[in-house]
C-alpha cells in the first residue's frame, strides 16, 4: 500500500506533516538582544600574541614598540607602532584587535611580575635611552569572569521582575508576553457554545421542581423570542437566584448551560476584582461586548455579593472604591443593552440582604427565583439521582433516606451518597446497604467517631444520664420531636454522647410546641440534677439553644402576655436586633424570658421525677450496648403515648405499627445536647 493510500489526508507529496509557523513572541526579540550584548561585550578580550621579554627587549631595541600597558602588575601588552606593522616580519599580528567595537589591541603580550618588569625595564633604559620615548601606563582591570557574572544576574533579575509584572498585569500565565499589558481589562469568562459539551442537564437537578420551571422558561425565551414578543411582552433581562449554601444555585446555572443551544458565559463575581484601578470596570464592559457579539446568549454571574453589595457603607472620605465602580458599570451595562438584544444575566447569591437595592430592581434583574432546601419529596429526588451509578443493596429505599435527612440541602445528600460508599468500600463490600447509610448519616451530623478517646466511667455515667434524660423528656411530651436514636459514643470534636430525632417539616409553630421543645433540651440538665443533685458543663449548647428560643419568644414572635405583641427584630440580621425600647422594657424582657425557662425546666424536673425508674432503666441499657433506637426505647419504657404519625410514615402512608422497621435508621437532626468534655468538679 502507498503512502498516500496509508493517509489520504496527507497532501504533501513527500510524506511530511504541514506545519504552522510559530507565532511571534516579543521574547524573541529581548532574548537576541541579551545574547548580541553578551557577544559583543563581554566575550574575553584578545590581547596579542604571546611572546616573552627577551624578544620584546629586541623589539624595543628596534625601535618598533610605542607602548607597553601593565595590567594589574602582572601582565604586560606590547603596542607596535604604525611604521613597524608595516614591516614584514610582523605581518602575522597585523590587524588584531581588542573587540568588534574597539581600536586595534595589543599585538603580544607576556605575563611577569611588578618585581621583575621595572627592575628589567629601568637598567634596559639605561643600556638604551631611545627606551624612555616608550609610553609605559600601568592599568587595572577587574576579573572577567565575575564581571560576566554580575551582568548576567543583574539581567536575568531584570528579565524577571518585566516577565512577573506582564503575566501579573496580564491576568496569569500564557503566551504574550508584554501583549498581555493590553490583556488587563479583558473579561475572564469561560464560554460554553456548541463547540463545548457540558454534560449536566436538567435531568441531574432533582428538587427544584419550581425554580427549574422558571429558569427552562428563560432558556425558551432565547429560543423562540418571537413566541413571548408578538403578544407585546418583553423579555426579562436577568433572573438572579438566591438560596442557602448547597442547594443547587451553580448546579442550575450549569444545567442552563447545558441544555440552552446558545452561547453561555460563566464567571464568578470575584474574576471583577483587580488591584489596579478601573479593571473591574473595564471588564464588565469587555464581557458585555462579547455578550451583544455572540446574542442570543446568557451571562451567568456566580456569587455576585463579590461586587454587589449596597454601596455608600464603610467608605472612607474620599477614598475610590473600586469594587463601587465595578457595580456602578454593571448596573449601567444592564439597563444600557435593548430588550431585544437577546443577552440574559443570571446571578446566584446565598446573601441577598447585602445586595445594592438598584441591582434587584425590576429592568435589571427581573426576577429572583428562590431556591430553598428541598422538602421531603424534593429530597427523594436528590437521592434517586446521587444513588445512580452506585451498587446497591435491595433494601436500600430513597423514601427512606429522605425521611431521616430533615433538612439536608443537595450538596449534604451527596455527601451522604458518597460516604456511603466510601464505607461500603472500606469493609469490602459488594454492595451498599442500609447500615452504610446510617453511618454516613452520622458522621455527616455529628462527625467522626472517635473510638480511640478515652473517658472515665463517671463521665461516662453522667453522659449516659444526660441523654437518658433528653430520650424520656421527649417521649412523654406530646409535642416533643420524637426521638429514634441516642448514643453515647463519641463524635466529633467535643461531643461525647447525641441523640436524634425525627422532627416535623413545618413553617409555623404554636406556643405549646415552642414549650415542649425547650422542655426537651433541658431534660438532659433536669436528669444530672435529680440522679446526682450536681450539674455538669455538659449542657452548655442545650442552654444557649432554649436562650435563644426564650428570647425570640418574648422580642421577636410576640408570643408573651406582659411584653405584649410586638416585634423588636431587624430584618437584616436573624435576631441581632437593634433596642428601639426603654431600659425598662428590657428589664421585662429579660425578666419573661427568665421565668419561660425557669417554668419550662421545672416542668421537665418534675416529668423527669415522675418518669424516674424509666430513666434509670433507659441509662443504665445506655451504658451496655452505648447506641438504643426507637425499638429499644419501645421495648424498655413502653410505647409513645401520643397517636400521632411521624413525616415518613404519612409519606409512606402506612400504620404505625407496621412502621417499625424505621427505628433500625439513622434519624437526622441531632439535637444540640452534645455533652462537653469538661470534668464536673
Amino acid at each position: 500500500m502507498s503512502e498516500k493510500e496509508k493517509n489520504p489526508k496527507n497532501d504533501n507529496p513527500f510524506g511530511e506533516k504541514k506545519t504552522t509557523p510559530p507565532k511571534f513572541n516579543m521574547y524573541w526579540i529581548w532574548g537576541i538582544i541579551l545574547t548580541a550584548f553578551i557577544i559583543f561585550s563581554f566575550f574575553p578580550n584578545n590581547p596579542g600574541k604571546k611572546t616573552n621579554w627577551k624578544d620584546v627587549k629586541t623589539m624595543i631595541l628596534s625601535k618598533d614598540v610605542d607602548k607597553l600597558e601593565i595590567v594589574n602588575d602582572r601582565l604586560v601588552k606590547v603596542y607596535l607602532t604604525k611604521e613597524a606593522l608595516e614591516n614584514e616580519k610582523y605581518k602575522e599580528v597585523k590587524g588584531k584587535s581588542q573587540s568588534m567595537f574597539s581600536q586595534p589591541g595589543p599585538q603580544y603580550f607576556f605575563e611577569t611580575s611588578k618585581e621583575y618588569f621595572y627592575p628589567n625595564f629601568e637598567t634596559l633604559k639605561k643600556e638604551f635611552p631611545e627606551a624612555s620615548n616608550i609610553i609605559i601606563e600601568p592599568i587595572t582591570e577587574s576579573d572577567a569572569t565575575w564581571q560576566i557574572l554580575n551582568w548576567i544576574i543583574m539581567i536575568a533579575i531584570f528579565i524577571g521582575i518585566w516577565s512577573f509584572m506582564m503575566r501579573r498585569m496580564g491576568g496569569g500565565g500564557g503566551s504574550g508576553g508584554p501583549g498581555q499589558l493590553f490583556n488587563i481589562g479583558r473579561s475572564k469568562a469561560t464560554l460554553f457554545d456548541k463547540n463545548t459539551k457540558v454534560n449536566i442537564t436538567f435531568k441531574d437537578v432533582a428538587g427544584l421542581d419550581e425554580a427549574k420551571v422558571e429558569v427552562m422558561e428563560i432558556v425558551d425565551f432565547l429560543k423562540n423570542p418571537k413566541k413571548y414578543t408578538k403578544l407585546g411582552g418583553k423579555i426579562p433581562k436577568g433572573a438572579l437566584l438566591i438560596g442557602p449554601p448547597g442547594t443547587g444555585k451553580t448546579l442550575m446555572a450549569k444545567a442552563v448551560a447545558g441544555e440552552a443551544n446558545v452561547p453561555f458565559f460563566s464567571l464568578s463575581g470575584s474574576d471583577f476584582v483587580e488591584m489596579f484601578v478601573g479593571v473591574g470596570a473595564s471588564r464588565v464592559r469587555d464581557l458585555f461586548r462579547q455578550a451583544k457579539e455572540k446574542a442570543p446568549c446568557i451571562i451567568f454571574i456566580d456569587e455576585i455579593d463579590a461586587i454587589g453589595r449596597a454601596r455608600g457603607k464603610n467608605l472612607a472620605s474620599g477614598s475610590n472604591d473600586e469594587r463601587e465602580n465595578t457595580l456602578n458599570q454593571l448596573l449601567t451595562e444592564m439597563d444600557g443593552f435593548g430588550t431585544d438584544s437577546g443577552v440574559i444575566i443570571l446571578a446566584a447569591t446565598n446573601r441577598p440582604d447585602i445586595l445594592d437595592s438598584a441591582l434587584l430592581r425590576p429592568g435589571r434583574f427581573d426576577r429572583q427565583i428562590s431556591i430553598d432546601k428541598p422538602d421531603l419529596i424534593g429530597r427523594e429526588q436528590i437521592f434517586k439521582v446521587h444513588l445512580n451509578g452506585k451498587e446497591l443493596a435491595p433494601e436500600v429505599d430513597p423514601k427512606k433516606l429522605s425521611a431521616q435527612t430533615p433538612g439536608f440541602a443537595g450538596a449534604e445528600i451527596a455527601n451522604v451518597c458518597n460516604e456511603a460508599a466510601l464505607i461500603a468500600a472500606r469493609k469490602d463490600k459488594d454492595k451498599i446497604d442500609m447500615t452504610d447509610f446510617e453511618s454516613a448519616i452520622d458522621r455527616v451530623i455529628g462527625g467522626l467517631e472517635k473510638k480511640n478517646k478515652l473517658i472515665s466511667p463517671e463521665e461516662k455515667n453522667i453522659v449516659a444520664y444526660h441523654e437518658a434524660g433528653h430520650a424520656v423528656a421527649g417521649w412523654f411530651l406530646e409535642f416533643a420531636d420524637p426521638l429514634v436514636k441516642v448514643s453515647i459514643v463519641p463524635r466529633g470534636v467535643a461531643a461525647l454522647g447525641y441523640a436524634q430525632y425525627l422532627p416535623k417539616e413545618q413553617y409555623i409553630y404554636r406556643t405549646e410546641q415552642l414549650i415542649d421543645e425547650m422542655c426537651m433540651t433541658l431534660g438532659g440538665r433536669a436528669a444530672e440534677d435529680i440522679i446526682f443533685g450536681k450539674i455538669s458543663t455538659g449542657a452548655q449548647s442545650d442552654l444557649e439553644r432554649i436562650t435563644r428560643m426564650a428570647y425570640a419568644m418574648v422580642t421577636v414572635y410576640g408570643m408573651n402576655e406582659k411584653v405584649g405583641h410586638i416585634s423588636f427584630t431587624d430584618q437584616n440580621t436573624e435576631y441581632n436586633f437593634n433596642r428601639p425600647y426603654s431600659e425598662k422594657t428590657a428589664e421585662l424582657i429579660d425578666q419573661e424570658a427568665r421565668e419561660i425557662i425557669n417554668q419550662a425546666y421545672e416542668r421537665t424536673k418534675n416529668l423527669l421525677t415522675s418518669k424516674r425508674a424509666e430513666l434509670e432503666k433507659l441509662a443504665q441499657e445506655l451504658l451496655k450496648k452505648e447506641v438504643l433506637f426507637q425499638y429499644d426505647l419501645e421495648n424498655i419504657i413502653g410505647k409513645r403515648p401520643f397517636d400521632h404519625k411521624t413525616n415518613f410514615e404519612s409519606y409512606m402512608d402506612k400504620p404505625a405499627a407496621e412502621s417499625l422497621n424505621i427505628a433500625i435508621e439513622n434519624e437526622i437532626k441531632p439535637s444540640d445536647s452534645s455533652i462537653e468534655t469538661k470534668q464536673p468538679e
